[in-house]
């Protein structure tokens, strides 16, 4: 699966989207219905909030101690016959999973789904080894058949109406004529699955939780694929980021009871699988073997640094949902593994504050996805210092560097301000109507392409004021 063309420009793909009306149609379908489904699941559940800031205070207190917590997770595992292995880079996890497949002479892999795996490109390096990745959970299914990337943390597949997927069902898996029936597809799914479940070598997961006092690792899921997935093949590997592990299992309560909800909707997800280490003696299921993948890739330098609430993310979508560039241009539109306004941190974490140089405007800032988040994460307060540090690193283009140079130079002296107010009076004369301004010329026309622009007032508030200044001291008129 390759990833989205980078080539073309943020504006140019972001156009794309806009025009798909079907990708518009099952975006606006999809948010809306996990949004009200969120609502009523917090709305009849009042100790939410209080569980958020619970949540949100073990996440920074599990980021102050990570390290002793991470040792724990690893005596815990080894001590249950498990095997860990830490990967620094996305090269390096991938080359442990390689590895691991190899020794196991592993040629057929089911995965469930896991954004960790995304994030490091494991498929193609499998497909690239000789070894064949098999998506089982059903979003990533058929995103898989259709050869694209997640379009959402949660639901990969959200970009895909009902009738997309017939069609690619239809062509992919030679089955013609399949009705736009969810339960239908659905069928059609598990049986071309169950088969593959069986005669699979390996098992990749991601995973949700890692419980340091006992060596738990947990999966939350709704299709139980992920139970398959661990229990059936005879090598079991999950690959993890890192700050996903919790102390205790009274912790992992605590981010039980909301993540479903933010996520969507639920009180429970269907599945919440826990996996301590290989089959042991007397147990008639489970792996041969279980290796953990502890990921670091970029991680640990925000610890200290401006993205180090980004970490607390459970990975629930819920930021998604709520927010209103997402909700009109989707998930493939932001061109890396994670979309949307926790999608804009994690590629900077991952990739550079490079990556984000058009990625940290595409946001309003109107503050959803703060109200949504189920630990509280300050995505807005994060995405101004991205743009801070893009300016500043002079990663930005030199035009937009130029332009907001000016203009903050126009603030920061009230003389010079005053003039440009005048100016910009003078200027708007041909284009301001009723107040508004719905064309603008030349490279400015961009901002008007899709929004008005409020006129530049005839009187500003400071001279507004002085003249009722004036008045009052006159005596002329009183004071507002």
């Amino acid at each position: 699966m390759s990833e989205p063309d980078l080539a073309v420009p943020l504006r140019r793909r972001a156009e794309q989207a806009l025009g798909d009306r079907f990708l518009r149609r099952a975006l606006d379908t999809a948010t809306t219905k996990f949004l009200e489904l969120r609502r009523e699941s917090f709305g009849d559940f009042p100790e939410g909030e209080t569980l958020r800031d619970r949540a949100r205070e073990i996440k920074e207190a599990t980021l102050q101690a990570l390290d002793r917590h991470l040792e724990r997770l690893v005596e815990a595992i080894e001590r249950r016959g498990g095997h860990v292995h830490y990967a620094t880079t996305d090269e390096e996890a991938r080359r442990i999973v390689l590895d691991i497949a190899k020794r196991a002479g592993a040629k057929t892999v089911v995965k469930s789904k896991s954004m960790a795996t995304e994030e490091i490109h494991l498929n193609a390096a499998l497909e690239a080894a000789g070894v064949t990745p098999i998506e089982t959970d059903l979003g990533e299914y058929i995103i898989q058949l259709a050869h694209e990337r997640p379009s959402h943390i949660i639901a990969p597949a959200i970009h895909k109406t009902r009738g997309q997927v017939a069609e690619l069902f239809s062509k992919a898996l030679g089955r013609p004529g399949l009705p736009d029936d969810p339960e239908v597809l659905t069928r059609v799914a598990r049986e071309e699955l169950r088969e593959k479940f069986l005669r699979a070598d390996m098992g990749i997961t991601g995973a949700n939780f890692a419980v340091a006092d006992t060596g738990t690792i947990v999966l939350v899921t709704n299709e139980g694929n992920g139970r398959m997935a661990t229990s059936l093949p005879r090598v079991h590997v999950a690959v993890m980021g890192l700050e996903k592990v919790v102390p205790t299992m009274s912790d992992l309560v605590v981010f039980l009871a909301i993540l479903a909800r933010s996520a969507t909707g639920q009180r429970l997800s269907v599945y919440t699988t826990l996996v301590q280490g290989p089959r042991r003696p007397g147990e008639l299921d489970g792996p041969d073997e279980f290796h953990l993948v502890l990921m670091d890739n970029g991680r640990t330098r925000q610890i200290a640094g401006t993205l180090r609430e980004a970490l607390y993310c459970l990975r629930c979508g819920a930021c998604l949902n709520v927010c209103p560039v997402y909700r009109q241009i989707g998930g493939h539109a932001y061109g890396y593994t994670y979309p949307g306004p926790i999608g804009i941190l994690l590629t900077s974490m991952l990739n550079g504050p490079g990556a984000v140089k058009d990625l940290a405007h595409a946001s309003s800032l109107c503050g959803a996805c703060v109200d949504a988040c189920p630990v509280r994460i300050d995505i807005p307060r994060m995405l101004i210092e991205l743009r801070k540090e893009v300016a500043e690193r002079r990663i930005a283009p030199w035009t937009e560097r130029t332009v907001f140079g000016a203009f903050a130079r126009v603030l920061e002296r009230p003389a010079l301000y005053r003039r440009a107010v005048r100016a910009a009076r003078a200027l708007q004369r041909p284009f301001a109507r009723q107040g508004r301004i719905a064309r603008l010329p030349a490279l400015f026309s961009h901002w008007t392409k899709t929004r008005d622009l409020p006129a530049v007032a005839e009187r500003t508030f400071r001279e507004r004021w002085a003249e009722l200044a004036r008045e009052d001291a006159s005596g002329s008129g009183t004071r507002p």
